[in-house]
């Protein structure tokens, strides 16, 4: 970096290492090259979609929240269009949230970790703190949060949690809203809330003021490459956050297929869903019975995160998979992770290829 850049740029940012995405870790490159790949590391549902969208107004801006687009999810998650907010991914909404409710160099947020790692690093491109509350037995721990009540501004809590891929108690996370009721925001980041659709927390905005739920089209409905998630919440925080986002986030092909997603493609995401779950309770069972692998975690999202009996087995398994172009996620640089690897929930044909290299 340039004497002038090092001068200029603010101070934490020079030395940051950004998040490390799966795309970042592993290119896909052009088609030919990524089509060589078995891409089990990123939480992508298997399989190609078809849609066709229309040229028509391409020349214009699209509309600042897409009639049809917030239309097509109230529907489907029964809230109000003032509640919702669409955005680039939930990762957008992650970092609207810290730049609305949080004071640069002064505030804080608070994260569990093992968690997602787009809390700290929005924090920090921000200049907000980052105060930890480690998971116990990957479920909150209220004590831990109880002490730093008064202290930050945001909570961000992920149900399913990533990488864990277990559901936190409902009667804890409606605990860790009490507990910050009149302090600061409680986010609950449901990503991957289709595989455990009861598990929502959205019937809570009638009783408290201080929750968001963060949503995304990536996982079970297959569209990770469109970048598009919502926030939800009461309409006093969506007008909040609408004063922040930029003035046309959501681009009229993308809102285009997101409302047919909606609409028409429930059907398909249901099914894709359950297809997900039966691979993955057969891939869970088959991680048990392999002597390398001294634990397998219970996931309520379209992965499983599971752990070696050593380091030089997570090393060997790990490197024998990347050597046949099969793509997994290695977790064990996170708290309580240690020797642990992530699996995405890929095709019956693709776990299948990843059992016989390992077998």
């Amino acid at each position: 970096m340039s004497n002038l850049i090092n001068k200029l740029a603010r101070k934490e940012l020079i030395d940051m290492v950004p998040y490390q995405s799966a795309r970042r870790l592993f290119a896909s490159g052009d088609a030919k090259q990524a089509s060589n790949k078995t891409w089990l590391n990123a939480n992508e549902a298997p399989g190609m979609g078809e849609y066709q969208v229309s040229s028509e107004n391409i020349n214009r801006y699209p509309d600042f929240q897409p009639t049809s687009l917030l239309n097509a999810y109230s529907n489907y998650c029964g809230l109000k269009r003032s509640q919702i907010l669409a955005t680039r991914g939930a990762d957008e909404g992650i970092e609207l949230i810290i730049r609305s409710f949080c004071r640069a160099y002064e505030d804080s947020i608070l994260i569990c970790p093992p968690t997602y790692g787009m809390y700290g690093i929005s924090a920090e491109n921000h200049g907000s703190g980052i105060v930890k509350v480690p998971l116990n037995n990957n479920q909150l721990d209220l004590e831990g949060l109880q002490q730093q009540v008064g202290k930050v501004k945001v909570v961000f809590l992920c149900s399913p949690g990533n990488p864990t891929g277990n559901l936190l108690v409902k009667e804890d996370i409606i605990a860790a809203i009490e507990l910050f009721k009149d302090d600061a925001i409680v986010v609950v980041d449901e990503a991957y809330i289709e595989f455990s659709p009861a598990e929502t927390c959205t019937n809570l905005f009638t009783q408290y003021d201080n929750v968001i739920v963060l949503r995304t089209l990536s996982k079970a409905f297959a569209l990770a490459g469109l970048r598009c998630g919502f926030t939800l919440a009461s309409e006093e925080i969506i007008t909040l956050l609408s004063k922040v986002i930029a003035p046309y986030p959501i681009s009229a092909p993308v809102a285009e297929i997101a409302s047919k997603a909606l609409s028409a493609g429930l059907d398909e995401m249901a099914e894709r869903v359950q297809d997900c779950n039966q691979i993955k309770a057969n891939l869970s069972a088959w991680l048990n019975k392999q002597s390398w692998c001294s634990e397998v975690f219970v996931s309520n999202a379209n992965f499983i995160l599971f752990r070696c009996t050593n380091l030089d087995e997570k090393t060997r398994i790990f490197d024998l998979l990347v050597s046949y172009n099969i793509l997994i996620r290695d977790q064990s640089k996170q708290i309580q992770l240690d020797n642990c690897l992530r699996i995405t929930i890929g095709s019956e044909q693709e776990i299948a290829q990843l059992k016989e290299v390992l077998t």
